[in-house]
């Protein structure tokens, strides 16, 4: 197929069923894919990161994981303008400008000579391009296939999305252990070459066929109120959901909130803009204008269970990538790359499952195929829990980790097709838009409440248990003091502040302490696995919403 058909196949929302093959056809999906892979995996790989990084440019945990903080803000306040991009310019050139923009983003990060230079070219650049990207990768899909290889080049992305989050630490370990921390940021830019070669078959004109503009009032309001979300999310596991945990303070000014966590405002303040947002854009579309969302989208039941769906089930999946590779590392003592290999069965089983089973819905109704993978991914959380101990090993947990990969693949597999295949195509960049948007929002909340979880375990298990050593009884206000004091030792604690307090210890104390820390990170593990599991039930709980017979990919 040449340039000029291919684009006028993609125009018309169709494909020539005699062009359905070769490197012409299936390009977008590749360069759509790799765009799909070096942003997901560019978050991993700081994380594992975060302690090369503090030592080669002096600086301390906490500012490093401000710039993950930020770079997850940046994105996420973007990410619906980000999609509305695409139906005011062509696509190709779009794309082009954008992996260019992430290009220079990760060499400004791999170049850094300060942690300025890692905020700007990671948290800023990256992070803005990112907002594009993701959207955009979905956008593409639909409206360059149909039928059966829609649904297969959705699952592939969908396993992309999943094996990149799990490839990640892999790729981390491996550069931060036998080389630099800025090689896996080099490792991205070859990425964005090879993707750009790719560029080459998208369609040229814009995806929205009338004169689009942007939607500015509802740019700031979606921006704001986003911002204030992810903002109050991310501050939580320090300041707690309701109850502030402790002072707010901004600078050297401690902030009077009555006594609420900052996040209770910030999220009550996020909800009560997107309130206003949704009454501006109905307005707006009323109007006749070009709304940043349409209205016309929330009233369109299949896409909004499929949205609210996804979005619960990236929260367990961001709760899974989470608190597994904090265990394997703090507790059983795993490398970060010996962790990337631990989680390969999860990676591998999830990319198999989201391309190879979307033919299945020929045989079995979309929705059971969903639900079927959610129950799947709840027994393997269980059968991971079961196996957990210091001691586990990567064939003891290779069982488990199949089994989520096998369910979270299975739905996703279904359910992104079955979303966007809902939508028209003129609506389809705001469509992707939402549903990376909410799925953003499902990634920090899954991270801040399940990360929030397990260290709240973690640091009361240890304070128990040293209480129970000593036999003292104290009252539950006194105790939960002891673990806010305990928690802001850890924030605070050096190498060597840590190296003087054990030499200050008796071997029969330090033998006392080790055995209190190893079952207070073991049991708050399984318990913050448990709660994941009931993070799986809700998921379940809401698939109901999903229509028995969903508009689908389907031939």
């Amino acid at each position: 197929m040449d340039a000029d058909a291919n684009a006028h196949g993609l125009e018309a929302g169709t494909v020539a069923t005699d062009s359905a093959s070769g490197l012409a056809y299936w390009g977008p999906a590749v360069a759509v894919s790799l765009a799909m892979f070096i942003g997901v995996i560019d978050s991993t790989l700081m994380n594992v990161a975060i302690p090369s990084i503090v030592a080669d440019l002096d600086t301390t945990v906490t500012v490093v994981q401000g710039a993950i903080s930020f770079y997850a803000m940046v994105m996420a306040a973007l990410i619906l303008p980000g999609g509305k991009l695409s139906s005011m310019y062509g696509v190709r050139r779009l794309m082009t400008a954008t992996l260019l923009v992430y290009g220079v983003g990760t060499t400004l990060a791999a170049l850094s000579w300060n942690v300025a230079v890692l905020y700007v070219g990671w948290s800023v650049v990256e992070g803005a391009a990112a907002a594009v990207l993701l959207p955009l990768t979905f956008t593409v899909l639909l409206v360059s296939y149909e039928g059966a290889d829609r649904a297969k080049a959705l699952g592939i992305l969908a396993g992309v999305n999943a094996a990149g989050a799990a490839f990640g630490p892999l790729l981390g370990g491996a550069v931060t252990t036998f080389a630099s921390w800025r090689w896996g940021f080099g490792i991205e830019v070859l990425i964005v070459l090879v993707a750009l070669a790719f560029v080459r078959y998208l369609p040229e004109e814009p995806l929205s066929e009338t004169p689009t503009k942007l939607d500015v009032g509802g740019t700031l309001l979606s921006v704001v109120g986003t911002t204030a979300l992810v903002a109050g999310v991310l501050l939580a596991g320090r300041y707690g959901w309701l109850l502030a945990r402790r002072p707010f303070v901004v600078g050297d000014v401690q902030l009077d909130l009555l006594g609420a966590s900052p996040t209770l405002w910030l999220v009550g303040f996020g909800a009560v803009v997107f309130a206003g947002f949704v009454q501006y854009e109905r307005r707006v579309e009323r109007e006749g204008g070009s709304p940043l969302v349409p209205v016309r989208l929330l009233s369109n039941g299949q896409f909004t269970a499929g949205v609210v769906t996804n979005a619960a089930r990236s929260l367990v999946l961001a709760g899974f990538i989470f608190v597994v590779p904090v265990f394997l590392q703090s507790g059983a003592g795993y490398t970060a790359f010996e962790t990337g290999v631990a989680m390969l069965p999860f990676s591998l089983a999830t990319f198999v499952a989201s391309i190879f089973t979307t033919g299945w819905r020929r045989f079995v109704a979309p929705k059971l195929l969903i639900q079927g993978g959610i129950v799947l991914t709840g027994l393997g959380v269980l059968a991971l829990a079961s196996q957990t101990a210091l001691d586990a090993t990567v064939a003891q947990l290779a069982a488990p980790m199949a089994l989520i990969g096998l369910g979270l693949g299975l739905v996703m597999a279904q359910l992104i097709d079955m979303t966007l295949s809902a939508v028209e195509r003129r609506d389809s960049a705001a469509a992707s838009g939402l549903l990376n948007a909410t799925m953003m929002l499902g990634y920090s909340f899954g991270t801040a409440i399940v990360g929030a979880y397990l260290l709240g375990r973690f640091y009361g298990g240890v304070v128990d248990g040293v209480l129970t050593a000593i036999d003292a009884g104290v009252s539950a206000s006194e105790r939960g003091a002891l673990v806010l004091a305990l928690e802001n030792a850890a924030e605070t604690a050096t190498e060597e502040t840590q190296r003087a307090f054990l030499a200050g210890l008796t071997p029969a104390q330090r033998e006392l302490l080790a055995d209190v820390f190893d079952a207070a990170i073991v049991q708050a593990q399984r318990e913050t696995l448990f709660l994941l599991a009931l993070f799986v039930l809700l998921v379940l709980l809401v698939s109901t919403l999903l229509p028995d017979e969903g508009t689908s990919g389907d031939p």
